[in-house]
């Protein structure tokens, strides 16, 4: 791009130059010629008054004396009716000027020069006229260098920004070249990778995300198996199938759930469900991997509650929370339900040595872990909850106290309202 940038403005300037300096040449070879002509008229004209003013007054008229009014610098011959004729000069060679005059008393005056003056006079002013061009030859070629940098080097650049985009390297540049078209594609590249680093993002995120909650469920399907695979007992081996399948089924709500979230984060199925069932199913479902860390996990707090949420969800995320405790917590882990306002709360708290302060603001964030844990277990838990219109807060800090807030069901009963536990959350200390 850059050779026929140049190419084309230095063949347009040479245009130009040939059309203005081949007319230029002509016009000035006709002046200097026409002026020689002229200087050469004049000086026969010149020569024939000085003759006719000395016949005028009976002075002679002799070669030195025409020299001396200057005559010598051309060749001069000058006719005198009954005289000899005289001539002033030497007579040049070759093609000549030639400029005659007539005096009064019948002298003829001729006045000649040789060409090669005006051919020299042509030749300088052709030199001058081939300078000025060559400059201007010059210049346009800077200019257009200094133009096609300009405008082949962001095309290269923007090149380099698609290739980027094009190697898996989202990162817009922010570039801006001062040419509209240019910035026109710039701005277009730039939303196009934005767009291509939240895909990413998103799939990278539900990869992770899948990895981490698809974990719980098929570690507690593979315990059920396990069990149907070493009994013999036929009814434990129906009950641990029952279990088993309605492991399944929760799977298959963690994998639709996962979808959803990553198509809108912001999307909810909530429905008004009961709350108590999801707690005892998750603590039936964690109670024997507690026991086989010799720990307790035990309920206690209000019941016969309703919530508003969705249950596969809600499941989730205390899943998280009661193995959050599991692995970095210690003793009991306890589930607490109470009512403050028109929410339903669910507590988890342990009695491990709790979240380091350095944490405490940081603890929902991913990649985030006080041991060496993914860090995305309680993310993953808060948008869940957060999809449902609830919020999951860290309130306490020693001994860790984690409480999931859900929307309660519109109450039956006034009482309702007028819990013990009507109390509002509690500050992280």
């Amino acid at each position: 791009m850059r050779r026929r940038l140049i190419s084309s403005t230095l063949a347009v300037v040479l245009v130009v130059i040939s059309v203005f300096g081949v007319s230029l040449v002509i016009v000035e070879t006709r002046t200097i010629t026409s002026s020689a002509q002229e200087s050469v008229d004049s000086e026969a004209l010149r020569l024939a008054s000085i003759v006719d003013s000395r016949l005028v007054g009976g002075e002679p008229v002799d070669p030195d004396i025409l020299s001396d009014h200057g005559g010598a610098q051309r060749y001069a011959r000058i006719e005198i009716p009954g005289s000899p004729a005289i001539e002033v000069g030497s007579r040049p060679q070759g093609s000549v000027i030639r400029g005659t005059a007539v005096g009064e008393h019948g002298e003829e005056v001729t006045v000649e020069e040789s060409r090669s003056s005006v051919t020299r006079e042509v030749g300088r002013t052709l030199l001058i006229i081939g300078a000025v061009a060559l400059l201007a030859v010059v210049a346009a070629v800077l200019l257009a260098v200094r133009q096609a940098n300009r405008l082949a080097s962001p095309l290269t650049d923007l090149a380099e920004t698609a290739e980027r985009l094009g190697s898996g390297d989202p990162r817009p540049r922010h570039r801006r070249y001062g040419v509209p078209e240019l910035d026109r594609v710039a701005d277009v590249l730039d939303a196009s990778a934005e767009r291509i680093a939240r895909m990413l993002t998103a799939e990278r995120r539900l990869a992770a995300d899948a990895s981490h909650q698809l974990r719980t469920p098929l570690t507690a399907l593979s315990m059920r198996l396990e069990e149907i695979a070493v009994t013999d007992d036929l009814d434990t081996a129906r009950e641990e199938a029952t279990i088993a399948l309605a492991q399944v089924e929760r799977l298959t709500d963690v994998v639709q759930r996962l979808l959803t979230n990553s198509r809108d984060p912001r999307t909810g199925s909530a429905v008004a469900f009961d709350l108590d069932e999801v707690v005892k199913q998750q603590i039936e479902e964690w109670r024997p991997a507690y026991r086989s860390a010799g720990r307790a996990i035990v309920r206690s707090g209000k019941t016969r509650m309703r919530a508003v949420g969705t249950p596969g969800a809600v499941a989730q995320v205390l899943a998280a929370l009661i193995e959050n405790s599991l692995m970095h917590g210690g003793g009991t882990v306890a589930l607490r339900t109470r009512v403050t306002g028109n929410q339903a709360v669910v507590e988890v708290t342990d009695e491990g040595p709790g979240v380091p302060e350095d944490l405490g603001a940081r603890i929902f964030e991913r990649t985030i872990s006080g041991r060496n844990s993914t860090g995305i277990g309680l993310a993953v838990a808060r948008d869940l909850a957060e999809a449902d219109g609830g919020r999951l807060e860290l309130v306490q800090l020693k001994p860790a106290v984690f409480a999931l807030f859900l929307s309660r069901e519109t109450a039956r009963r006034d009482g309702d309202h007028r819990d013990d536990d009507a109390l509002p959350p509690r500050p992280i200390r």
